[in-house]
Parts: C-alpha cells; structure tokens; sequence
C-alpha cells in the first residue's frame, strides 16, 4: 500500500460529491451516452496524463477525471458511494484497500465478461490473483507494482563524507541493521536527520520483504505472531530510538516541505514515490540519485482500476482499462510517470530497462526496480491489513515523536489492531 497523505477537506468534498450524486437504489443497467465516462482517482499517481493521452487517441470520448483525495479517502469515498446506489464508471484502488472489496464482488462488474480472463495472463500472477474474487470474478485490473528502492540526496551524502555513487551507496546497507549505521555516520557528521521517519521508511519496507506478513495463506490473522513482521516492527523501534529521524510523518506538508529544504537525506523510495519527489521539490532536480533497497527484493504499493455494479458507462470504462493497462500501455505510463508495470513482458524491453531518469542523476530506474521485484515471495493481503498496518504504524510513530513507551509499543500496537478489527 501505499499510504498517502490524509486531506480531511478534499475527503469532505468527495463525500459531498457523493451524497450529492447519491440516493440509493441504483441500477445495474447501463443508463450513460456509452462514450464519456467518470473516473475517480487518487492523488499522486499522474492518472491525469494517462487520461489526457487516452483522450488525444479516443477524441469522440470525454474523461471526467476527480482526484478524491489520498488513496484512502478514495476508498471510503467508494464505500460510501456504493452504500448510496451512485456510483463512479471508473475508480482507483490502492492495494491495501482492495481485499475488503473484493470480498463484495456483486458490488462490482465482473471483468470476465469484457475478456479480463483471457489477457490476465499479461499480468503477474500473484498481483492479479488480489483481484480475483474466491467465486472467480475479476473485479479490478492491476496498474502497477511498487518495487522498492531508496532516494538519497547526493550532495548531502557528499557533505557528509559518503559515497554518492549509487552502486558504492548500495553496499553501504545490505541489510536494515547497516542502514542504520550509515544514518549514524551520517547525522554524526551532519548534525541532521538521516532519513524521513522510521515508520514507512523502514517497518513499511522491511515487512514487506518476505512471504508472510499479516495474514497466512489460508487467510488467518498472522500478525501477532509472524517473525517477519516482529523483527520489521524492532527494526523500527530501533531506528525510531537512534536518533537518526527527522520524525515526520508521510505524505503530511511538512514532510513534503522537508523533502525540498535537504531536512533528511533519504527516503524509501517504491517506484510511484518518485513522481511525488519531482512534484515535492522540483528545485532538487538532478540532486537525487536511487539505490537498492536494504534486505533485499519485496515491493510497496500497486493499484487497481475497476468498474462499480452500477456504473452508467461500463464498456467506455473498460475501453480506458484495456487500452491503458495493456502491456504496452503500462509502459508508455512508466515512461511518463515512473510506476512500474505489472506486465512482465515490459520488464524486458529496452524502454524500460534503458530508462534513466534526470531528475535523479540518471538513475536507470527501470531497471532498479524491475530488479528489486522480481525476487520477490508474494504474500496475502486481506480485508485488514490497512487497519493493521495504520496501527503499526501509530505505535512507531509515538515511539519516535517520544509519545509512547518503545517498551511496551508492540503489546500496545496488537492491543489497538484487536480493538480495530475485532481479531
């Protein structure tokens, strides 16, 4: 998942937008002009320009294209609209949030009948099988993977007497334990932060980067007692109490304010996080470089477009989906935009793995990506493992802004996830 920042008044909008357009009972039956259709998306994932490109290509069709809010905003905002009958043709769903909706696939039109089922093949079998329901419908198309890597600020790392080529700052951290030294070396030399915060730089990370995370393969809660996410939390706790963290959180202005004035020197980085550096600080541009992640391959995010029960234009929704996340598609948006296809036939074409980004000293991001992916053990996302994380999440972060007792955040962070979920 990807968590993105909270905007109460955007959210506010949204919901009014829905209650507006709402009033229950809504029909399954088609009630559109079957050419224009309503899309909504979430923030920071450049939907605008893929849609721009589709309507360039597509001039009879016109895209009404509403950014909700954050990718969890979004969500609620289609909970709501799917409580109320009205809905969007058209919505984006971050990853997290997609098991609880997939669990309601009579709230959604079945993408078998426009062919998903004979193009899921394009796609990685473990991303679309998230969006195939235990019944067999599949309710969502997958729009891109994260992969994980780290964004470091060259000429901070150069003040600080590091390295800054990115092969020799990869070997400054093969494992979680030596990234936190380096941020040692680094905030010793410096006297500022190393790296944003220890919550989704390094727990949302490390978790991320094994075969069992918050449920089993049968389903089950595992949290509680998965050895992976444990000794992410520790990792955490641990970075949380060295003092190397600018202690702010994700996705808040603050942090993005930070990002521009060089206040921490790097980030992880999941592929779709870059478009929100190079929104974030243009001004830092040719500043930053990436590295391979610590601990090795795993992945962060990956979102999905589907298209509600009710929706007034289904097959103009489905003509956006196919012809956007068509493996050719996908690459094009790479090009633009840096989210990584979940196509594999991409992973080897030369637009991809010859890709080097400027902003980021020419990084080949494609390619860093690409690899820190295809290593990867798929895990099981469930209905519950927003909520989970958001609370993991919630006990790191007082740990680290001296709210709460490192101590006693693991029983504390378990004992809110019960409360939370009920299990």
């Amino acid at each position: 998942m990807k968590l993105r920042r909270t905007t109460p008044v955007v959210l506010a909008a949204a919901l009014a937008l829905t209650a507006a357009c709402g009033g229950g009972g809504g029909s399954a039956q088609p009630s559109g002009d079957g050419k224009s259709f309503e899309f909504w998306s979430f923030s920071g994932i450049n939907q605008k320009k893929s849609v721009e490109d589709y309507q360039k290509a597509n001039p009879g069709v016109q895209v009404k294209l509403t950014e909700v809010g954050g990718s969890t905003e979004t969500a609620q905002a289609l909970t709501t609209a799917l409580a109320g009958g009205k809905v969007p043709d058209l919505v984006l769903i971050q990853g997290d949030d997609l098991p609880k909706f997939v669990q309601q696939p009579q709230n959604f039109q079945d993408l078998r009948q426009y062919g998903a089922d004979k193009i899921k093949s394009d796609y990685l079998d473990w991303v679309i099988s998230q969006s195939t329901a235990r019944s067999g419908e599949i309710i969502g198309i997958p729009t891109d993977v994260g992969g994980m890597a780290v964004a470091y600020r060259t000429d901070l790392f150069k003040q600080a007497g590091l390295p800054t080529d990115r092969d020799e700052v990869s070997k400054l951290w093969p494992t979680w334990d030596a990234f936190i030294e380096t941020g040692k070396k680094y905030t010793a030399a410096t006297g500022k932060a190393f790296v944003d915060n220890a919550a989704t730089s390094v727990f949302y990370q490390a978790v991320n980067q094994g075969p069992q995370k918050y449920y089993d393969p049968s389903g089950n809660v595992v949290y509680a007692t998965s050895p992976q996410v444990k000794t992410a939390f520790d990792l955490a706790i641990k970075t949380a109490q060295s003092g190397i963290t600018a202690r702010l959180s994700s996705f808040e202005d603050g942090w993005s304010a930070a990002m521009s004035k060089g206040d921490y020197a790097v980030i992880s980085a999941p592929s779709w996080l870059l478009e929100q550096i190079r929104n974030n600080a243009p001004d830092t541009k040719g500043k930053w470089d990436v590295a391979k992640i610590p601990g090795g391959a795993g992945n962060w995010g990956g979102s999905y477009l589907a298209i509600p029960k009710g929706a007034a234009n289904p097959k103009a929704a489905w003509d956006y989906i196919s012809k956007t996340q068509s493996p050719q598609g996908q690459l094009d948006h790479f090009v633009d935009s840096g989210a990584l296809p979940t196509t594999p036939s991409a992973y080897q074409d030369p637009k991809l793995l010859g890709r080097k980004d400027p902003f980021f000293s020419d990084a080949p991001t494609g390619k860093i990506y690409t690899e820190s992916l295809l290593g990867l053990k798929p895990f099981l996302i469930g209905p519950d493992s927003a909520a989970i994380g958001q609370e993991f999440l919630n006990a790191i972060t007082n740990v680290e802004q001296g709210k709460g007792d490192p101590a006693k955040a693991w029983d504390t962070a378990l004992a809110n996830i019960k409360t939370s979920i009920g299990k």
